[in-house]
């Protein structure tokens, strides 16, 4: 029988079990739904987790990365990306309405760092609070090869002032993986602060995210 035409067995456990008892190589096998003629659907999906090591680097992966792997066309790769856009939104979602307090340096960073240790380019990210701390909104503003000085000031309070935000959290992250800021992160921030105070928005943090550590401008004085 041609390994496509079987139904595949993470699928008939998925059924009998349920989608918790699936290992992340079964869930990517129902995803692909079918492997090769010359490779079962299962050995397809390993190959996959093989190749991208883990959620973290597959949630970064783009469709063009996806179909260079052997066995995966435009059809499969278009189907992987919107599962992990759908489970990314959800997870949103998700946060939002959990209504999430921020108190420390450390729990602002535990939330951003799946999102922003492992990219590749600098990723600017806001989250914005309420009175009570309470997580209204969070938005990545800035993305590339990041020259503090293209961070404007007012691009983060319009959306501040649209989310009626009282006071806001910015991060950044260096892909170099060492969190030391440098002067335009320094300066950058010293800029956003006074920013805030004009308009009645205060800057809690600014917190430099490096893959397995962070750090706080905000513990380290540097504002």
């Amino acid at each position: 029988m041609p390994l496509n035409s079987k139904l595949n067995q993470p699928r008939e456990k998925l059924s009998l079990e349920g989608v918790d008892c699936l290992s992340l190589d079964e869930l990517v096998a129902v995803l692909l739904e079918t492997g090769t003629k010359t490779e079962s659907v299962q050995l397809l999906a390993k190959r996959f987790i093989m190749r991208f090591r883990g959620t973290s680097e597959i949630q970064q992966a783009s469709v063009t990365e996806f179909q260079k792997i052997k066995g995966i066309g435009p059809a499969k790769a278009c189907k992987l990306a919107a599962a992990i856009e759908l489970g990314r939104r959800v997870h949103k979602e998700q946060q939002g309405k959990e209504r999430l307090t921020i108190r420390t340096p450390e729990q602002a960073a535990l939330l951003v760092m799946p999102e922003l240790r492992f990219l590749h380019q600098e990723h600017f990210h806001c989250l914005f609070l309420n009175t009570k701390n309470h997580l209204l909104h969070r938005e990545t503003l800035f993305i590339g090869s990041l020259n503090m000085s293209v961070v404007h000031p007012r691009e983060i309070f319009r959306t501040a002032l649209k989310v009626s935000a009282a006071s806001v959290l910015c991060f950044h992250n260096h892909p170099s993986g060492d969190p030391t800021p440098s002067k335009e992160d320094i300066s950058a921030t010293k800029r956003i602060q006074e920013s805030g105070e004009i308009v009645g928005i205060e800057l809690l943090d600014h917190i430099i995210i490096a893959k397995d550590k962070y750090l706080s401008l905000k513990e380290q004085r540097y504002f």
